[in-house]
């Protein structure tokens, strides 16, 4: 069986992302709760490329993602978009960064 997970880095990664996951849900007949939803067998045909079937409740599935941004706020907004139920709360990974060391770390690199 083959599995890939979804890396989603920076604002722009994760914006586009998003949307991605918009796509796929819709194509494999998954609601924004991580509910399959769908209407043909063809949809569950290869869904655990993209999606775990969550441990303990039967027909719920969650992105095999990684989302990461070093600020909080690209992740607050995904968490309540229209998708943000659909991941799991560890796949969120996000530092925090005052103005003091954001410009630091963009002076040396």
């Amino acid at each position: 069986m083959r599995e890939i997970v979804h890396l989603q880095i920076g604002q722009c990664g994760n914006q586009i992302g998003s949307k991605f996951w918009e796509v796929i849900s819709d194509e494999h007949g998954i609601d924004a709760a991580g509910i399959y939803e769908g209407d043909s067998s063809l949809q569950l045909d290869r869904i655990n490329v993209y999606f775990n079937e969550a441990h303990g409740t039967s027909g719920k599935y969650v992105p095999r993602a990684l989302l990461v941004d070093l600020e909080p706020g690209t992740m607050d907004s995904v968490r309540g978009s229209r998708i943000g139920a659909l991941f799991r709360p560890d796949n969120f990974i996000h530092g925090e960064i005052d103005k003091k060391k954001k410009n630091t770390c963009s002076y040396i690199q």
